[in-house]
């Protein structure tokens, strides 16, 4: 077969047959009587195994070694192969997460573009005092979603705490872009979702915090209780007090639900929430002792006549902790 009737078949140009054939790649069984080259079965078969590997990465120099070679072994070379790929989408995927966050500002002009992509740069630098810096010095008009996704990224205090600055800052859709934090398979970027969530005023943040404490995670459940409790929410009640008996932030739980029992239509719920946990006969000490020191958060009225029912507890700790408390209340409240 000639190399026109090759190259038809084949689908590879005539051009490119001969740089095969001059790589010694595949070069023609025959020539025919006018000197043209012909190509055996056993050629084209081997220009369909070239293509083949030729759509897996390899070069030419490696297909022509695989061919070869009988006895080359794939697996060092695959191998080789995935991981330059692996190298070159996450590459790609920086240029398109870039792409995307410049289109995302509706740029109008150049400067723009140079601004975000000034941003970008400062939040993708390995010093977190120049993240810190690049998110300080960001113009108040910075997409959301990239300052939520550096926000769910980061690891250094200081520096998340400039991103829920400026995420506080950032107005519409932050909620929103900080959606796939909460279902994130990481707890740590979970917990960072809920603490930029706890700084964001409004319903919707509010719900989303309300969502995160069925969380696994009890440093999420706690993070939102404690934000949803501070905005007056009897929502985070059980969450706060199963945080007081798993000793999870409780001195901070009992203070939110000492705040919350402050209203009357919340303290009967609290009451009777701490009541149950205190008698339950299966709950250890330390929890039920970290129970009745949260009872002192709770406004005296509320509060005193619990101690006081506490004070004959057969567990003598339990039982004196209660009695100083109560002291406590009493001389506070000229009782």
């Amino acid at each position: 077969m000639l190399i026109g009737e090759v190259a038809r078949r084949s689908g590879v140009s005539a051009r490119m047959l001969r740089h095969y054939e001059s790589l010694g790649l595949v070069v023609p069984s025959g020539r025919t009587v006018g000197g043209y080259r012909e190509y055996a079965e056993t050629d084209i078969q081997r220009i369909f195994h070239v293509e083949s590997l030729r759509t897996l990465g390899l070069s030419l120099r490696q297909i022509g070694q695989v061919l070869d070679d009988p006895g080359f072994a794939p697996s060092a070379l695959i191998g080789d192969l995935i991981r330059e790929t692996e190298r070159r989408l996450a590459r790609e995927q920086e240029l398109l997460k870039r792409l995307r966050a410049v289109d995302a500002s509706g740029p109008t002009a150049w400067e723009g573009v140079l601004r975000i992509t000034e941003l970008l740069r400062g939040l993708g630098s390995p010093s977190a005092a120049r993240r810190q810096q690049a998110v300080l010095a960001a113009e108040a008009d910075v997409p959301a979603p990239v300052l939520a996704e550096a926000a769910l990224a980061e690891a250094d205090p200081h520096v998340a705490g400039a991103l829920r600055w400026a995420l506080a800052r950032a107005g519409e859709d932050v909620v929103a872009a900080l959606a796939p934090g909460l279902e994130s398979p990481d707890a740590d970027v979970r917990r960072r979702a809920v603490q930029v969530l706890a700084d964001l005023p409004g319903d919707e943040a509010a719900e989303a915090l309300t969502s995160a404490l069925a969380d696994l995670d009890p440093q999420v459940r706690a993070h939102a209780a404690i934000a949803l409790g501070a905005r007056g929410s009897a929502e985070a009640v059980p969450v706060l007090v199963a945080m007081i008996i798993d000793g999870v932030n409780d001195v901070d739980a009992a203070e939110v639900l000492g705040a919350l029992a402050s209203d009357p239509g919340r303290a009967d719920a609290i009451k009777r929430a701490l009541t149950a946990e205190l008698a339950d006969p299966a709950a250890p000490g330390p929890a039920r002792l970290r129970l009745v020191q949260a009872l002192a958060e709770l406004p005296g009225p509320i509060a005193l006549p619990m101690l006081r029912a506490l004070v004959s507890d057969e567990d003598r700790t339990v039982a004196r902790t209660a009695a100083a408390l109560a002291g406590v209340i009493e001389t506070q409240d000229g009782v």
